[in-house]
C-alpha cells in the first residue's frame, strides 16, 4: 500500500514519542514486583500495560485529537474530527507474560492505520533499546539502519517462529501442525520479537493464531517494508475497520496471519495450511 495523500511525516515523528512514552513505564517497572490481574479472557495484565497505554492515549489526545485509538487496555475512541480515516491502534506490552517473568522479549507495538490498512508500524523493545519502523512504500529500518529479509523459498529450510503452540486449537491447529511439521526449526516464544527478527534476516516464517488488531497491525508495516509478505492465512491483506457505533468490534478482523521474508516462501506455506475458513 502507498502512503495516503495527507499522510505527514510529522506521524512518524509522533510515533517514536509514544514508543518512548511507553518505555519510561515499562523500564520503571519491567523485573520489579507488581501484581498481575486477569482479564475475562484470562490473559494477564499489570500496572505497566495500562499506565503504557494511558500514556500514549493522552499524548494523542493531546497532540491528535481528530485521530480514533484503538488500544488492547483502553479500548476504541473515535476521533473528534469528522470521517477522520486514521486511527492509531496500539499495545503497550505484546508479550506481558514475557515481562511478568522479566523476559526482554516482549515490546511495544504502535500502528497508523488508514481506511483500516496499517501505513506505519513500530516495534518497540525499550530494554535492549531495538526500534523497528516500518512506513508504506519505505525500507524498514532498526535503529535507524535499513533492513532486508534474507530468501528462502524451500519450506524445508525454513525457521518458524509462533508465540506459543497452545495459540492454536482445533481446524486451525491441525493446519499449523502441517507446516510445523514441514519447516527445518519450528520454535516458540517470542511474540512480537519474532517478527522484528525476520524483517532482519533472521527467521523465515511466523505463523500465528487468535490474534486481535493491536497484536499485528503494527508488525504489517515492518515486514513488507523488509521485503517480506504478511496476510491472513488465505493470502488476504490484513485489515480492521470498525463501523461507528459498532458494538462487536471483533467482526471482520481475521486471528490467523502468516509473515514470511521471502514472497515465493509465503505462498508455499499458505498452501501447506490449505486455509478455506
Amino acid at each position: 500500500m502507498s502512503l495516503p495523500s495527507d499522510f505527514k511525516d510529522s506521524y512518524v515523528d509522533l510515533a517514536h514519542q509514544l514508543a518512548d512514552a511507553a518505555a519510561i513505564v515499562t523500564r520503571k517497572y519491567f523485573r520489579t514486583q507488581f501484581d498481575v490481574e486477569s482479564k475475562m479472557d484470562a490473559s494477564p495484565v499489570t500496572i505497566a500495560d495500562k499506565q503504557a497505554e494511558t500514556a500514549m492515549r493522552e499524548m494523542l489526545d493531546r497532540l491528535v485529537p481528530e485521530h480514533g485509538i484503538f488500544g488492547e487496555e483502553h479500548g476504541l475512541k473515535w476521533g473528534s474530527g469528522a470521517g477522520s480515516k486514521y486511527t492509531w491502534v496500539l499495545d503497550p506490552i505484546d508479550g506481558t507474560k514475557s515481562f511478568i517473568t522479566g523476559k526482554p522479549l516482549f515490546g511495544t507495538l504502535i500502528s497508523l492505520v488508514y481506511e483500516g490498512s496499517p501505513v506505519l508500524g513500530i516495534i518497540d523493545q525499550p530494554i535492549t533499546k531495538e526500534r523497528w519502523v516500518g512506513v508504506a512504500g519505505r525500507p524498514t529500518t532498526l535503529n535507524g539502519a535499513p533492513l532486508r529479509t534474507r530468501p528462502c523459498p524451500d519450506v524445508k529450510l525454513a525457521y518458524l517462529y509462533a508465540t506459543t503452540p497452545h495459540m492454536f486449537s482445533g481446524e486451525n491447529e491441525t493446519a499449523f501442525n502441517r507446516l510445523r511439521d514441514s519447516v527445518r526449526i519450528p520454535m516458540y516464544g517470542c511474540d512480537c520479537y519474532a517478527y522484528g527478527l525476520l524483517a532482519a534476516g533472521l527467521a523465515d516464517l511466523v505463523v500465528e493464531a487468535d490474534l486481535k488488531p493491536y497484536d499485528y497491525m503494527a508488525l504489517v508495516p515492518v515486514v513488507q517494508g523488509a521485503g517480506g509478505v504478511m496476510t491472513d492465512w488465505r493470502g488476504r491483506p490484513l485489515v480492521w475497520q470498525p463501523t461507528p457505533g459498532a458494538t462487536d468490534l471483533k467482526a471482520g478482523w481475521p486471528g490467523e496471519v502468516c509473515a514470511a521474508g521471502d514472497p515465493a516462501l509465503h505462498a508455499k506455506a499458505l498452501a501447506l495450511l490449505d486455509w478455506k475458513h
